[in-house]
């Protein structure tokens, strides 16, 4: 291409309000999309306004610049990435204009996010029918870009509407590259000839559509196949006079590649008002999917099919596991959801359907759901097909390329089964799910995309399946689109003179072919622009993490991420705080493991581990792990964070915070010696700031008080002589964040496992598992404080001696980061196995445990290292068992993430977002007797700092209701710490050491003053 790309930039900068990015670190962020091509655009540019739009696409146009307006970028055919300007509509060109309750309509931009619209309609009890397994971060855009459909849209059939978005889209304003805006949608004839009389380039437009239409009418009747899922193509049986020469619904599904929508009018429907589900087991999914008519004929409002393939993947990815038993036995199942005026009518008709199954010679088996927690685990499985069947451990890797074919409902079954044969015959392997009940099939398939043998083998076989297909009457595509993917197999189903259609209909609205060219019609090609490919050979660095469910590969690390982009959620789950805040695709999980993917490249990104692009795209990872929890491939970011930084830092210097917080350990050994001298000098006024300011605190923080006394002070001069040999023994981990700093909460956890029934231990030796060297990459100190607690605890190791960590944190060291250092390391596979938060052990190992009650309200906040690696059923479990009227907030991260939010800048900034999204809101309105409970150091000191509440550690809830229980007395004030005795006093020695320091430090600070006092008045 011949772009004059810094002149481009100029004008950009000039015209163009909204951000304009054309550096190597954001273009590596939009170089690929959900699917199996890679192309890196000329540049980026995120429009604020409709106008930014315009001047865009007006200043591309000059330039001759490529066009590809892009949304949620999850794209399973190559349809969102190109090499051209892409707009990133999602940012901010995301409103909603109007919802009209009367007419039933809604009327968006195209950057909006389909939940976010469905917020605003549900206000009026109205929904979209199309409901992607994405909905919580699609954008309207991308699915009127790709015709989305989704588990529901069996819904709008009920209203005499079709499944795709087309069907649910009344009319467009769309924008040329010649920069003509227009409205478009349902035309009559007389209004055609108006428009045609009127001329200028609209009535040119619509002329050629009607020569074109007229030219090719009996052929599109003839070739289009008339099922409820027929995506591929371009739609130009909407030009029909029976179709009233719809164009908006002609240009959606043209995945970018004739003009940018800028705005719709969607049509709604009632918001059901009650659900029941009814899953149906069968003894395969042939005989699922052969039953999908009989089911349909009940008119459900969600009819979706997964087979056993499917639920095996889960079990090996240890996804859902306490939701699958739910299923009923089978080896292929339905998934039936219905609706009703009441509960009882929704139940009336799942059991309608029951009923009439029951009389089959073979019933399936039938389990009815009611339970609005149940049901959404359930819809859970089914949404995560996606990401299941990606990285199964002990598989080849999966890809997309023949994952969205489509039939008619009625020959579902028979096509799975020759679907599955035809697997075989290429010796593929794939889980079949979908929805069943509009004949649209899922799936990913184990491709070999890096063999010169393997990728002919691919070819082969989307030529064999879509001769399948196409003999069932199907569609190559039934959602996602053709994209580069699909493109190469149009001539196949519908035959040269219609694929010559397909180039003149882009040709009437894109002459200059620069709207996402070489997509759907003259593609690059299937096998062109492959992100993998026989040419693929990343670099393949020594590491510190050893990365066993990547094959050892860093390198295959970055290729985890499927693009999916469930972490640009802006709500739900914990996956990524970051984007919660700034709605950034930089920092999205995506966009770093991009910029990562990219880094070894070596091309758009080529120094390595010491780039600049990589490391401004992970600075605002909070390392939380919440990827590693929610992604559906457990893409773990801080993780590849922890490891770029050991290896950007090696030779220079870090930040002050990374040894001011990375070392809290060793500074807190020496602080506990004089804890008044140091709390001296980080509580009082202008030392306190000259403290912040040395460490790279935040000045609007306060940094944590040093305990009087450690909490293994505490414990040789209370338990240390006890030595109860008739108890099984438990060793409580002293971490270092409790110890120095809140030892009551260790305490706490003494009385609980005493109560329980244990003898409890510390370690002979203090200790540290490092938790917070990961976050500066501190990674070779950190094996080494792991080496030595290996060394220190083998004899307890060896011996099944559990271990009991408080801080959750630390426990997730021992679960995750030990055995990812040292996978070899048999002692280190043991103390992650023997490694338990106190709910945990409470739960597994001490069945004997009486739980004391406790009939309070709470609210439960899980820290993020919790929740993605110890997961917080058994939390749940044990507060629900001390009758604890809990709610458990969805609160994701709550922004301290560790010493994250106490550095300054930027990342307090972020910090304080977070927090203030869910968990500090509902702190501050919660009754003052209402326990706020989180077991995160880090968690509490958020909600101390910003609330005028406290937060109490699972452990402090059970000694509270430990102690009320003895005593038959209720505390009124439930944040009061309870705290045995401890001995506070200090020794005679200690006393003279801060007595000495106190007056050193005072006798300093009067000198500095002096000094200060001197050099102004030489002035």
């Amino acid at each position: 291409m011949d772009v004059d790309v810094d002149a481009l930039i100029a004008e950009l900068h000039t015209h163009v309000n909204g951000e304009i990015r054309f550096d190597n670190g954001s273009r590596a962020q939009y170089s690929t999309d959900a699917s199996n091509y890679r192309q890196v655009p000329i540049g980026v540019v995120i429009p604020k306004t409709e106008q930014d739009i315009i001047e865009t696409i007006r200043l591309c146009r000059k330039y001759k610049a490529p066009v590809l307006s892009r949304g949620g970028g999850t794209s399973l055919a190559g349809q969102c990435c190109n090499v051209a300007v892409v707009m990133d509509l999602s940012k901010y060109y995301n409103q909603v204009l109007q919802v009209d309750k009367d007419k039933k309509r809604v009327r968006v931009q195209t950057g909006v996010v389909l939940d976010d619209m469905r917020k605003e309609t549900r206000k009026h009890d109205l929904t979209f029918g199309p409901d992607p397994a994405t909905h919580t971060h699609c954008t309207l855009g991308g699915m009127l870009g790709n015709n989305s459909c989704g588990i529901h849209s069996v819904m709008t059939q009920h209203y005499g509407y079709g499944a795709r978005t087309s069907d649910n889209t009344e009319s467009m304003t769309i924008l040329t590259y010649d920069g003509i805006k227009m409205e478009v949608g349902p035309t009559s004839e007389e209004e055609l000839e108006e428009i045609i009389q009127a001329g200028g380039r609209k009535g040119e437009i619509y002329e050629q559509l009607k020569d074109l239409r007229d030219r090719y009418a009996d052929l599109i009747r003839e070739r289009f196949p008339d099922i409820p899922r027929r995506v591929s193509g371009y739609s130009l049986d909407e030009l029909l006079p029976e179709k009233g020469f719809n164009v908006a619904r002609a240009l959606i599904g043209t995945e970018g590649t004739c003009v940018t929508i800028l705005e719709a009018t969607l049509k709604l429907l009632p918001v059901p008002k009650h659900t029941t589900l009814l899953v149906l087991g069968y003894p395969d999914v042939f005989t699922a999917g052969g039953h999908a008519p009989v089911v349909m004929k009940h008119k459900p409002i969600a009819l979706e099919g997964i087979d056993d393939e499917l639920i095996g993947y889960m079990e090996k990815k240890h996804l859902h596991l306490r939701d699958l038993p739910l299923l009923p036995e089978g080896h292929g199942w339905l998934l039936v959801e219905f609706d009703g005026e009441s509960k009882e009518a929704s139940d009336d008709k799942a059991k309608a359907v029951m009923e009439e199954l029951k009389k089959e010679d073979n019933p399936p088996n039938m389990q009815l759901f009611d339970d609005p927690e149940q049901e959404e685990m359930l819809w859970e499985i089914r949404e995560s097909g996606l990401g299941a069947t990606a990285f199964v451990p002990g598989m080849r890797n999966a890809w997309t390329g023949w994952e969205d074919s489509a039939v008619a409902p009625d020959k579902v079954g028979h096509y799975l089964k020759d679907l599955r044969s035809l697997f075989q015959q290429y010796d593929y392997h794939a889980a079949l799910y979908g929805h069943f009940g509009q004949g649209c099939i899922h799936c990913r398939i184990d491709f070999d995309l890096l063999t010169e043998d393997g990728l002919e083998h691919y070819k082969h076989f989307t030529n064999d399946a879509a001769d399948l297909v196409l003999r069932y009457g199907g569609s190559l595509s039934g959602e996602h689109g053709d994209g580069q993917s699909r493109a190469d197999l149009l001539e196949k189903m519908y035959g040269k003179e219609l694929v010559e259609a397909f180039r003149e209909f882009k040709s009437i609205w894109d002459p200059e072919w620069k709207m996402n060219p070489g997509k759907v019609v003259e593609p690059y090609g299937q096998l062109v622009n492959l992100k993998l490919g026989s040419d693929y050979e990343p670099a393949n660095p020594e590491t510190y993490f050893q990365y066993i469910e990547d094959d050892g590969s860093f390198a295959h690390a970055t290729l985890r991420c499927v693009g999916v982009g469930k972490c640009r959620r802006k709500e739900g789950g914990t996956m990524c705080p970051s984007y919660m805040v700034t709605h950034e695709e930089e920092h999205t999980t995506r966009g770093r493991a991009r910029v990562l993917f990219e880094m070894l490249q070596g091309e758009e990104i080529s120094d390595g581990w010491k780039s600049e692009h990589v490391k401004d795209a992970l600075d605002l990872c909070l390392a939380c792990k919440g990827c590693k929890g929610d992604c559906p491939v457990n893409v773990d970011m801080a993780t590849y964070k922890a490891e770029f930084l050991a290896h950007y830092y090696q030779g220079k210097l870090r930040p002050r915070s990374a040894y001011a917080f990375g070392w809290i350990y060793w500074w807190s050994r020496l602080a506990t010696l004089v804890p008044d001298v140091a709390n001296f000098l980080t509580q009082t006024p202008v030392l306190r700031d000259i403290a912040k300011a040395v460490a790279g605190v935040a000045p609007e923080r306060t940094i944590p008080k040093f305990a009087q006394q450690t909490f293994r002070e505490w414990f040789r001069h209370n338990r240390q002589e006890q030595n109860d040999r008739s108890k099984p023994k438990v060793i409580l981990w002293a971490d270092t964040f409790n110890n120095f700093f809140l030892p009551e909460t260790l305490v706490a956890g003494v009385e609980v496992l005493e109560a329980a029934g244990f003898q409890v231990v510390l370690p002979r030796k203090s200790l540290c598992c490092g938790r917070p060297l990961y976050d500066y990459g501190m990674l070779g100190t950190a094996q080494r404080l792991l080496k030595e607690i290996l060394a220190n605890l083998r004899e307890e190791i060896q011996a099944g001696t559990p271990v009991v960590g408080l801080e959750p944190s630390c426990v997730a060291v021992f679960r995750d980061e030990l055995v990812n250092l040292f996978p070899h390391d048999q002692d280190a596979k043991r103390l992650k196995q023997q490694t338990f938060t106190l709910a945990e052990f409470l739960e597994h190992k001490a069945p004997d445990f009486e739980v004391p009650r406790l009939k309070r309200k709470a609210l439960l906040h899980g820290h993020c290292h919790h929740k993605a690696i110890m997961k917080i059923k058994d939390e749940n479990e044990l507060l629900k068992k001390m009758e604890l009227d809990f709610e458990m907030l969805k609160s994701g991260c709550c922004g301290m993430a560790g010493s994250f939010g106490f550095e300054k800048g930027e990342k307090y900034d972020v910090s304080i977002k977070a927090g203030e999204r869910v968990l500090l809101p509902a702190v501050r309105e919660a009754a003052k007797d209402t326990l706020i409970i989180a077991d995160g150091f880090s968690c509490r000191e958020q909600i101390e700092q910003e609330t005028d509440r406290k937060g109490m550690h699972t452990a402090q809830v059970l000694q509270m209701a430990l102690k009320e229980n003895n005593n038959g007395t209720s505390e009124n004030f439930p944040e009061k710490k309870y705290v045995d005795q401890m001995k506070l006093e200090k020794t005679k020695e200690k006393t003279m050491q801060e007595s000495l320091l106190l007056a050193f430090a005072g006798l300093a600070g009067i000198a500095a003053v002096a000094l200060l006092l001197k050099k102004l008045l030489q002035r």
